[in-house]
């Protein structure tokens, strides 16, 4: 049995600790806010209930796998998962709109053959099947894996180039068709693609987009993010997401997992024999320890630990944005059209990207905003009321000097935009209230409140996470910003890696 220290409480760090727990271990979570859940958190007012961080779990798999090898009690026991459907509602500037089902290819195909026109659900189609190859090639050393010490493997591309049109006449008789080469970025899918219908392309777009990366840059392989999404499916956990925090917090102390809550770490201790021995907290204590967790981003790892990356803390090779939310408490019902996901793309996508990637002013159109709207009655004081939460992508940082009648313009344009998907949205407003990257830096530590998206395959690598296991032994990496990279389940598989190679070793070959 070893001792065991974590740092942060986040949805990694929990699924790590109740999986060594269960091991004999006993596990120490130092959590320096004074809840646990990460940046999975609830904002609670007048009787209304709204989620701020993740509106929809894909990939429940994971955490089926961890409630059922953690405890007798299966996840479905501990919290009731609904599948959401439709999966989501896309609202383009030029007023097209497309409902897209869950987890049906039939549907979508219909779906969108009716918003973009005849052949639009067929080239969509094509691009899934592309995705479904990226998948397949990138999930296991991409997420079920540890990531190697030589990750040079993931630094190509899995997305496989587009067939060729047939070749006809004199040059089929001479050389037939020549094979096209691989599209390098999203945007280059999008034009290459799906150029014929302009609305895919800015759907695909948007799906980079909602991860937290910029699609002029972002790897063709991307595309695998739709693929999963629309072939697994969306889910919602009743009482909002918040819940699978509680429940997972819950599993931990059934497994005597013990929690010191306002308790920050300054430093790792390291022996003298060169391996991770404990934390030192802030107030002159410490606890020792056999191996330390942390579930903090890089940079403030190699703070705790200045020997925990050999090749020092490099500059970030791509930018990760951050989010500002906005909950509304609405008067009146829920309309019955309404459904849990909806998408307002903006008008003016290229100043959009510009503003938040590239640093330049941002415009006066509508952002592009997401409007989770869940029926939920655990959510709203009445039948009379309804609990609605918007969120778009914004820069990490962005109003973080003294800019709060910036930041309160920006989300007037958020309630503007969602308008367009909430009927007479503005006069209903009971209250509302704003968060924005100071919020999510206050709360979970990530420099400007920036959102770590899923790691992905190629760009030379820009697009890994960093290594669950660190340059000092003992010392190990895990949450969103660690190996597979953000996202409720790949913290959750983040978990299983982190627990894996602690109690295998070096033999650990990942998860299955």
């Amino acid at each position: 049995m070893a001792e065991i220290a974590v740092i942060g409480a986040g949805m990694g760090a929990m699924a790590a600790s109740a999986r060594l727990a269960l091991a004999g271990h006993r596990v120490t979570v130092h959590e320096r806010s004074g809840t646990h859940g990460g940046g999975v958190r609830r904002l609670e007012r007048d009787g209304f209930g709204f989620d701020t961080g993740p509106g929809v779990l894909h990939l429940p798999a994971v955490y089926r796998d961890l409630f059922l090898k953690t405890g007798r009690r299966k996840l479905e026991k501990c919290v009731e998962l609904v599948p959401v459907d439709p999966a989501e509602r896309h609202v383009f500037p030029d007023g097209t709109a497309a409902t897209l089902p869950n987890a049906s290819r039939a549907g979508v195909v219909r779906a969108l053959d009716a918003a973009a026109g005849p052949g639009a659900g067929e080239a969509w189609t094509a691009l899934l099947d592309r995705g479904r190859r990226v998948w397949e090639a990138a999930r296991r050393p991409l997420v079920e894996e540890p990531l190697p010490a030589d990750p040079g493997a993931l630094a190509a591309d899995f997305y496989p180039a587009a067939p060729p049109p047939p070749a006809r006449g004199l040059l089929r008789r001479l050389r037939g068709p020549r094979p096209a080469a691989p599209p390098a970025t999203v945007a280059d899918v999008g034009a290459g693609e799906l150029g014929a219908y302009p609305v895919l392309g800015a759907l695909l777009a948007q799906h980079a987009l909602a991860y937290g990366f910029d699609p002029r840059h972002a790897p063709a392989g991307t595309a695998m993010l739709p693929y999963v999404q629309e072939t697994f499916g969306g889910w919602y956990v009743r009482g909002g997401i918040r819940a699978l925090a509680d429940a997972l917090y819950e599993r931990c102390l059934e497994r005597r997992i013990e929690f010191a809550f306002g308790a920050e770490v300054v430093a790792v201790r390291v022996g003298a024999d060169g391996r991770a021995a404990g934390v030192e907290l802030a107030g002159g204590g410490r606890a020792d320890a056999d191996a330390v967790i942390a579930g903090v981003p890089r940079a403030r790892l190699a703070e705790l630990a200045p020997g925990a990356y050999a090749d020092g803390v490099p500059r970030a090779a791509r930018a990760v944005p951050a989010r500002m939310t906005v909950c509304l408490a609405l008067r009146g019902a829920r309309d019955g059209d309404a459904v849990h996901r909806t998408v307002v793309h903006s008008p003016d996508a290229a100043g959009e990207l510009a503003w938040i990637f590239d640093g330049r002013p941002g415009t006066d159109a509508s952002p592009t905003v997401t409007v989770l709207r869940p029926d939920d009655p655990a959510l709203r004081p009445d039948d009379g009321h309804e609990a609605v939460t918007l969120t778009a992508v914004v820069p990490a940082g962005a109003w973080a000097d003294g800019g709060e009648k910036a930041a309160e313009a920006f989300a007037d344009r958020m309630v503007a935009a969602a308008g367009r998907a909430v009927p007479g949205l503005a006069e209903r407003v009971l209250w509302r209230e704003v968060r924005t990257p100071a919020d999510i830096a206050a709360e979970t530590g990530a420099p400007g409140g920036a959102v770590p998206g899923p790691a992905l395959a190629g760009a030379g690598g820009a697009y890994l996470a960093q290594p669950n296991a660190t340059a000092v032994p003992g010392l190990y990496a895990v949450g969103g910003w660690s190996h597979p990279g953000g996202g409720l389940a790949h913290a959750g598989m983040s978990g299983a890696l982190v627990a894996g190679l602690i109690m295998e070793g070096a033999d650990f070959r990942g998860s299955r």
